[in-house]
């Protein structure tokens, strides 16, 4: 699956990094597998994927990343999470989603600030980029100081203005101000390759129609993606359906909100009606599976989903919810929960990978860019070292992924051309410092 690459005067051809000797899962549409293949990537885009023995020859001069007995793959998508609520590890476990929310929303009002989101989402940064994932949806407070931190170490955040309409919002902006806020922000933004402006609307039980409407307004006018919690347990469903009249999903289709520029996270509660209106509309799904189970809010219908054609991306939510930024762990159980019900065949091995990787980049729009490994899309990749016992033999890249591959596995992580993570270490992060700082704000926070 060579494909041409353009030569300057010359005729020498030029690279900035060649990946090589690996085994390379593309996840391409035809779910393309090169064996001892390689990768070449310029000025952060990949040119060419072909065999390692020619690619090789061709880009003589380009660094190389030797990947001989790994699987080179996309980089992981996370679809839905909140990074620096690292801060919070441990602090709400074993309580309903409306405990959790509870003890969170007093916490982050106590706790918040710019200077402690940097502290707090330089560890997730350092978290992820261990655990192979390149690129989140990150929904939070102080994105301005969580996208500086991101943009120092080379990592692909996707983030903006998060809409809450609390009594004390966490960056002591009243709502009232966020509409004008959240347009500034979009206005001053300038277009980067693998990436588009967002709006975070929290849910229908934080924001009122008129609220949401309006929001989704702003985000239209700006051609940026809406993302939306909904429908996350029963007791959600039930507060907005006595407030409204509606459920969640009826509500936001209702409005008008439903289409192809809007994710949802988690859709736990869904009804046949609300799964054809998602699929009608093509709005897309980040599925929590790690999260959803710890708060006991029961297992996201996907097979269903699936079936109607819905893209379902795949989240970790934050790291209080689901105590890990893990993608790795959200494609095994995801790969594995929906078949609970007697039918081992409802979320397949390559089905799950698919959502960690092209469809999580499909349900941020994006899956032009990201989410598999072809000439002309933004080079985010990673390597797994497939010389753990655990993971031998090697029969089937797609189940190695799913059923037994771990975040420890990744060696090697690329984002954007630029290696981030080389046999094990990270190189455009301080991971000590990093720690060091956020034991340090723990401590003398209202948590030690």
């Amino acid at each position: 699956m060579t494909v041409p690459s353009p030569r300057p005067a010359g005729g020498a051809a030029t690279a900035d990094l060649l990946v090589h000797g690996g085994d390379v899962l593309t996840v391409d549409e035809a779910g393309t597998i090169v064996p001892d293949g390689a990768v070449v990537v310029r000025d952060g885009e990949i040119v060419e994927v072909g065999p390692a023995e020619e690619l090789r020859a061709r880009y003589a001069d380009a660094e190389a990343l030797d990947a001989s007995g790994c699987l080179v793959l996309p980089g992981l998508v996370n679809a839905h999470t909140h990074l620096a609520m690292t801060l919070l590890r441990g602090r709400a476990d074993d309580v309903t989603l409306q405990g959790f929310l509870e003890r969170v929303i007093r916490w982050e009002s106590e706790l918040l600030s710019a200077e402690n989101v940097a502290t707090a989402i330089r560890v997730a940064i350092a978290e992820s980029v261990r655990a192979g994932v390149t690129s989140a949806l990150d929904m939070y407070w102080f994105h301005e100081a969580a996208e500086q931190v991101a943009h120092e170490a080379g990592w692909r955040l996707h983030t903006g203005p998060t809409f809450m309409d609390v009594p004390d919002p966490a960056d002591g902006i009243a709502y009232e101000d966020r509409l004008a806020w959240a347009r500034r922000d979009l206005a001053g933004r300038a277009p980067r390759p693998g990436t588009r402006p967002v709006l975070f609307a929290h849910s229908a039980y934080t924001l009122s129609p008129e609220q949401l409407t309006g929001i989704a307004a702003l985000a239209r006018e700006f051609g940026a993606l809406l993302h939306i919690h909904a429908a996350e347990n029963a007791t959600e469903v039930a507060t907005v359906e006595v407030r409204y009249g509606k459920r969640p999903v009826e509500l936001l289709d209702s409005l008008g909100l439903l289409g192809p520029d809007l994710l949802l996270a988690h859709t736990v509660d869904l009804t046949g009606a609300e799964i054809a209106a998602l699929a009608r509309t093509g709005t897309s799904v980040a599925h929590c599976p790690v999260s959803n189970l710890k708060l006991g809010c029961g297992i996201a219908p996907v097979p269903r989903l699936l079936s109607a054609g819905v893209t379902v991306g795949l989240g970790t939510d934050g790291a209080v919810s689901s105590n890990t930024l893990d993608v790795l762990r959200a494609l095994g159980l995801a790969a594995l929960v929906h078949k609970a019900d007697g039918d081992p065949t409802a979320v397949g091995a390559e089905q799950a990978v698919r959502m960690a990787t092209i469809e999580g980049a499909r349900a941020l729009g994006l899956d032009a860019q990201l989410g598999s490994l072809e000439a002309g899309k933004r080079a985010d990749l990673i390597v797994l070292d497939l010389g753990g016992p655990h993971l031998a033999p090697r029969h089937d890249p797609w189940s190695t992924l799913a059923y037994t591959a771990r975040a420890e596995d990744v060696r090697d992580t690329v984002v954007d051309g630029r290696v981030l993570m080389r046999g094990r270490t990270l190189t455009t992060l301080d991971e000590g410092a990093a720690l060091a700082e956020l034991a340090a704000l723990v401590s003398r926070s209202a948590l030690a």
